[in-house]
């Protein structure tokens, strides 16, 4: 009998404390939404989000064929209020728990990021795994009108390719939203973004026509990083450069460059490893920053008629040309950031705090003017492993 009463007490505790779904929501009262854009607009922020049909991406048959997804716009004193303002617009709540890419503004870049990244950062549904890209030379509400192929969701478009190009080809770069706040509070590390470039005419890409051809008139497309002081941008990197960037921070995982032939023409060198040691010390009271950068690389394709693959001193003779091209790259690439745009986005801060922490604490206040004059020396070791199918190229033979 008191096993009984026992066993009752606790089943209605549990009911007590088990509240079933109270905080359940329906699918059909959400936006699901993969892509935000936020762009400034006088004092304003203008946010537009991409809503997803699933009927569309459901492939439903009949009827005529509709765009896959919805574009909503409204305008704010604040980020949370233009969010919420959007209801006057969509049937449904904007629902950003999905979220796959964050487009901000160049305009909106230029004047700071940090405060429109608190409501995401803060919103206790979002999850931080999206990726946060800039539009360049354009507005992100632009960039998230363009209808893509192969990808029915232009966002799921910009959050594939901008993974498998950081993966396979080096020039850009995936950031998540905690890598970037990490960056925005820390001394001597200045964070970058991925710029995304509308490459044609925006009121096509934003029509049926753009996915109907076999050669889209409009694209969506990844071009540098996006250099920034702070929360604010002061710059882009071009294609060389960002993958300079990305070397240093260990974020290469593959991708090709070529060298020159003694005697004219071109190699391309496939690039499937590579690591940076970033080293710093003091010197008579001054930093100093040492970089030992190792890449292992196969022969991926040979346009010289006069090489001979098949003799070792060969091989040397390209890793020689290899290092000093790359030597050459990275100094010119850090000496231009120090002096145009004295932004220390490689950490080289972080370097000499973790090294040398007590000198650190002297320098951290005045880090920027270290910076600009910070002694940089580069060091690298690249090997030639495998020649692939063949040794010699057959251009040799038509000679």
């Amino acid at each position: 009998m008191k096993r009984r009463a026992l066993l009752l007490c606790m089943v209605i505790l549990v009911q007590v404390f088990v509240t079933g779904c109270w905080s359940r929501r329906e699918l059909n009262d959400l936006a699901i939404t993969v892509g935000l854009g936020i762009d400034k607009i006088g004092d304003h922020y203008q946010v537009s989000a991409q809503v997803v049909l699933p009927s569309q991406i459901a492939g439903s048959k009949g009827g005529s064929p509709q765009s896959p997804v919805n574009l909503y716009k409204a305008t704010g004193s604040t980020v949370y209020e233009a969010v919420r303002k959007i209801t006057t617009l969509s049937p449904r709540k904007i629902y950003i728990a999905h979220l796959r890419i964050l487009v901000l503004g160049e305009d909106l870049a230029k004047e700071g990021i940090s405060q429109v990244l608190d409501l995401l950062s803060r919103d206790t549904e979002v999850r931080t795994d999206f990726f946060i890209v800039v539009s360049k030379n354009s507005k992100a509400s632009d960039a998230l009108k363009i209808l893509t192929s192969l990808e029915k969701i232009p966002a799921m478009r910009l959050y594939s390719s901008l993974e498998t190009s950081e993966k396979q080809w080096a020039p850009t770069s995936t950031v998540t939203l905690g890598t970037l706040t990490t960056e925005l509070v820390t001394k001597g590390k200045n964070p970058v973004l991925t710029g995304v470039v509308i490459d044609g005419n925006v009121d096509v890409g934003e029509t049926q026509t753009n996915v109907e051809t076999v050669d889209s008139p409009t694209e969506l497309k990844y071009s540098g990083l996006a250099l920034f002081k702070e929360d604010k941008l002061i710059g882009w990197l071009n294609q060389e450069e960002s993958k300079v960037y990305n070397y240093l921070t260990n974020k290469v995982k593959s991708t090709v460059f070529y060298i020159k032939c003694p005697e004219g023409d071109k190699v391309s060198l496939d690039v499937f490893e590579a690591h940076s040691k970033i080293k710093g010390s003091m010197k008579t009271g001054k930093p100093e920053i040492r970089i030992e950068q190792h890449i292992e690389s196969d022969l991926g394709e040979v346009q010289c008629r006069n090489l001979d693959l098949t003799d070792p001193k060969t091989i040397t003779e390209l890793e020689q040309i290899a290092n000093q091209k790359v030597v050459d790259l990275f100094e010119t690439t850090i000496k231009k950031i120090q002096q145009e745009y004295k932004s220390d986005i490689f950490g080289f801060g972080e370097v000499i705090h973790r090294s040398n922490p007590q000198e650190w604490k002297k320098l951290r206040d005045n880090w920027d003017q270290t910076f600009i004059n910070l002694p940089v020396s580069v060091k690298t070791d690249i090997k030639i492993r495998l020649l692939g199918k063949v040794t010699n190229s057959f251009l040799e033979e038509m000679k």
